[in-house]
């Protein structure tokens, strides 16, 4: 049984609600991240304070757009499926990639992914925290997710990559790109520079662990639910080829390497974050 509140508790808590779900007409979801609850702690208090819950008055209703595209197997599916299985979450109506406060540009590149791959806008929402969350509302989204492999909770699941990623070597490169740009890192070693990968489903590390093999780098066997790649030549070839995204991961190795931007930037005459966003809009959606 719930505790019983006091009466400044049902004070403070009628009064936030009434602000942000009947006045600002925010939905759950956003609620809850903007006070820092579970939905169904939101959900729980409007029941409890005799607030009616009003789905069909959000913007969008049922969290169902229309028209939805549901991508075909692709490059840029492959990288998303990889930045959902680093940092992407699916609920039951909404899917979403919540992203770091250093991580401002890429927020707009996952944005413009989601855009093209599904063929309505993406929103942001920024936490108290400064953490912001990329995310579309929508049930036909997330019913597709789960028939292709997700679920709510990755690490309690063990979640695995899927079968068609493993197919071509484009799509597993461009799965390591959203991972890598997600929970990857590269680092400073007193003798040259590191690239980590971690994550707590030993079957992603394992499945990464073999891409990263079937492409030829050198990597390390894995090591308290993280792999390394060491090697300078790898290293190099790895931000030439895998091509990261995530300026935070651009800047730092240019910062370590002293090295020019990667082949891929070359002649934009822009920093890195910048060309990533020009590139990628100019691409046609739905591919």
């Amino acid at each position: 049984m719930a505790r019983r509140w006091t009466t400044e508790e049902e004070n403070q808590y009628r009064d936030e609600l009434t602000q942000l779900y009947v006045v600002e007409n925010k939905t759950i979801h956003e609620i809850g991240l903007i006070l820092g609850v579970a939905e169904s702690t939101v959900y729980d208090r409007l029941i409890r304070l005799g607030i009616p819950t009003s789905r069909d008055k959000k913007q969008h209703a049922n969290n169902k757009r229309a028209p939805i595209a549901l991508p075909n197997r692709s490059e840029r599916l492959a990288e998303f499926f990889g930045i959902m299985l680093g940092d992407g979450h699916v609920s039951k109506y909404q899917t979403f990639v919540t992203l770091g406060t250093k991580e401002y540009p890429y927020v707009y590149y996952v944005q413009n992914l989601m855009r093209n791959l599904f063929g309505v806008e993406a929103k942001i929402f920024t936490r108290k925290s400064g953490y912001r969350d990329v995310y579309i509302g929508s049930k036909e989204i997330t019913d597709w997710l789960r028939i292709e492999g997700f679920v709510e909770n990755k690490v309690g699941e063990q979640v695995g990559v899927p079968a068609w990623i493993f197919t071509k070597e484009e799509y597993m490169r461009a799965f390591i790109r959203g991972f890598f740009d997600t929970d990857g890192s590269v680092y400073k070693l007193r003798f040259g520079i590191q690239i980590s990968i971690t994550n707590h489903s030993f079957p992603l590390l394992i499945a990464l662990h073999l891409m990263l093999r079937t492409l030829g780098y050198n990597v390390s066997k894995i090591s308290v639910e993280k792999i390394y790649i060491t090697k300078r030549n790898d290293i190099a070839r790895f931000f030439k080829e895998i091509s990261p995204r995530n300026s935070k991961h651009l800047d730092r190795f240019d910062k370590f390497t002293k090295a020019s931007v990667p082949e891929w930037s070359k002649g934009a005459g822009c920093k890195p974050a910048e060309f990533i966003l020009r590139r990628f809009e100019s691409f046609p959606a739905h591919q």
